[in-house]
């Protein structure tokens, strides 16, 4: 396969979806009871997610922060399941797309179970393995985008046809990001902006007290540290709070300064995940 051979991507905003379960239902839709020849049998009414919905929270009231991110079979480059697939089971086109034959596949369950990501699920009446096919079907009849681009009312989806050097500038240009590699799989599913799911934030609340009366502070400079090197700067805001995001999970050991008319007060913070500290009074 030629390097400049355009495939097909796609690319998930994760900042955009709302939980609405459309890409779901129109996956659905278009699979259950239907079978498109070539490509897939029937997908079960129940039990098959072929699209389906995470979600990732982070910090304590009152400042949380939660994210959904749909998942599907990534399509990878050097797919798990193929390598277990036995009668040319699996396929996996030029346009980079993998389709899981439904008649070669019958009766082999270790495709579902090569998935490192949980994607291909068995159709227990048929005795086949299942996933989402990409929407092969509709793109090699002369649809343009997938069902779940047509069917999502946020635009989180976008499907993208390009080489691997179009689409490695394209990776670096929106900072997208794949599901964490495994079994050196090299999925061509793709995400952005999926803050929750991969990073942690420092927040809180500053507020000074004068004659038994508190006040929200305003422009106060809090900078976090580890071991001495600053790692996150942010001002408060008119509500006196703070939040310094884009933070790595598991940091450990924080140091919190917070500086305000001359005056520097700092506390030491164990964080593990994002984490809200509370009021901090200066």
């Amino acid at each position: 396969m030629s390097a400049s051979t355009k495939k097909w991507n796609m690319i998930v905003d994760v900042a955009k979806c709302n939980n609405c379960y459309n890409c779901f239902v129109g996956t659905k839709d278009e699979y259950v009871g239907n079978e498109h020849r070539g490509y897939t049998a029937p997908q079960p009414l129940h039990g098959h997610q072929w699209v389906d919905i995470k979600s990732a929270e982070g910090g304590q009231f009152p400042m949380v922060e939660n994210q959904f991110r749909p998942e599907m079979c990534n399509h990878c480059d050097d797919a798990p399941c193929m390598k277990v697939a036995k009668n040319g089971a699996i396929t996996k086109r030029s346009d980079g797309i993998v389709i899981i034959d439904p008649v070669k596949s019958k009766g082999q369950k270790e495709i579902v179970e090569a998935c490192p990501y949980n994607a291909v699920f068995w159709n227990e009446e048929l005795e086949i393995p299942q996933a989402w096919p990409f929407d092969a079907h509709l793109l090699d009849n002369g649809w343009d985008k997938t069902k779940v681009e047509t069917c999502c009312p946020t635009d989180v989806f976008r499907s993208v046809k390009a080489s691997d050097a179009e689409m490695l500038r394209i990776v670096d240009a929106e900072e997208l990001k794949t599901l964490e590699p495994k079994d050196g799989a090299k999925p061509r599913v793709y995400y952005k902006n999926g803050f929750v799911f991969d990073n942690a934030f420092l927040g809180g609340t500053i507020i000074t007290e004068k004659n038994g009366i508190e006040d929200c502070v305003q422009g106060a400079t809090v900078v976090a540290k580890q071991n001495g090197q600053e790692i996150g700067r942010v001002e408060s805001d008119a509500f006196g709070d703070f939040k310094i995001e884009k933070l790595a999970k598991e940091l450990g050991n924080v140091t919190l300064d917070i500086q305000y008319k001359g005056t520097t007060q700092s506390r030491d913070i164990q964080m593990d995940e994002s984490l809200y500290i509370g009021t901090v009074s200066i």
